[in-house]
């Protein structure tokens, strides 16, 4: 088999791998540079949790309208920033950490998700909202997808530095002007809009997978936060182009595909990678032992 016949015949030759492209495009530039920012605030798992509590919206939106893009985009929201401030909430009025009360709510949305898709749908459907149809989507779902990329890179140049300054020391901006919890809502506010963007394609199990393994697998390549964005993004068109050209060839689910691909990804940035990795302390040891 050619390299064009490999690569390029699968994408020049039918119109719904170009859609699953540029969809994954659309998704990379949107959630990589965001998971960077959850590896940089120690809150990996929270989009994990986050992606798990759009479920029982958009739940009730396939409940309502069936497959309706609007319904359960919009329901994805309304229950994914719900979760977000009640979780929230929890954190600051109480002991429980963020992350802890994230998790709460997190198996409780996941419980809830798949019992409303189940009391009207089929097992197809109860995958189709798991584990998304990237070699489905349409226009309206492109175009979705490409807004919500478009508006997350907008609002990550407005909020940048005040967004890395809360990172590294939350209490700053709350005692130079009161903007901590305002930009900390709007970040959390891009996430869910990234992730519910994300499950048309990948599901709601899926999604959180190109938006951290990529970003974890930066930080062995980079030690700039820009960096590690442009890396991310880099390393997740990577994996959605793979993950499809493996799906293609071999007959193999496309979400599972493309999030296995971003694993390889990240275990040979763990092994080779130029910032920390197995190899370069491997490295850095020999020439201090010489």
């Amino acid at each position: 088999m050619s390299l064009h016949e490999l690569a390029i015949a699968p994408f020049a030759d039918y119109a719904f791998m170009r859609r699953a492209l540029t969809g994954c495009l659309a998704l990379c530039l949107g959630a990589c540079p965001l998971g960077v920012i959850l590896v940089l605030r120690r809150m990996s798992l929270v989009g994990d949790a986050m992606a798990h509590a759009i479920l029982p919206g958009a739940a009730v939106g396939f409940l309502v309208a069936g497959f309706s893009l609007f319904a359960m985009t919009l329901g994805g929201i309304l229950t994914g920033l719900a979760v977000a401030l009640l979780a929230g909430l929890v954190s600051r009025y109480t002991t429980l950490r963020e992350d802890a009360s994230f998790a709460a709510f997190y198996l409780f949305s996941l419980g809830l998700g798949v019992l409303l898709v189940s009391v009207r749908g089929s097992n197809i459907d109860l995958l189709h909202v798991l584990f998304g149809t990237v070699l489905g989507l349409d226009d309206a779902a492109l175009f979705l997808m490409a807004s919500i990329a478009t508006l997350t890179m907008l609002a990550l140049a407005a909020i940048y530095r005040p967004l890395i300054v809360e990172c590294l020391d939350p209490g700053f901006l709350r005692a130079v002007g009161g903007w901590g919890g305002v930009v900390h809502m709007s970040f959390v506010a891009l996430v869910v809009l990234n992730l519910v963007g994300g499950f048309q394609a990948l599901g709601t199990l899926m999604v959180v997978g190109i938006m951290m393994l990529p970003a974890t697998a930066a930080r062995f390549w980079a030690e700039s936060v820009p960096g590690q964005m442009a890396v991310a993004v880099l390393v997740g068109l990577l994996s959605s182009l793979a993950g499809l050209l493996v799906s293609y060839h071999l007959s193999l689910p496309a979400s599972p595909a493309i999030i296995l691909s971003a694993s390889a990804l990240y275990a040979l940035s763990v092994l080779v990678g130029r910032v920390d990795s197995l190899a370069s302390r491997a490295f850095r040891g020999a020439v201090a032992a010489g």
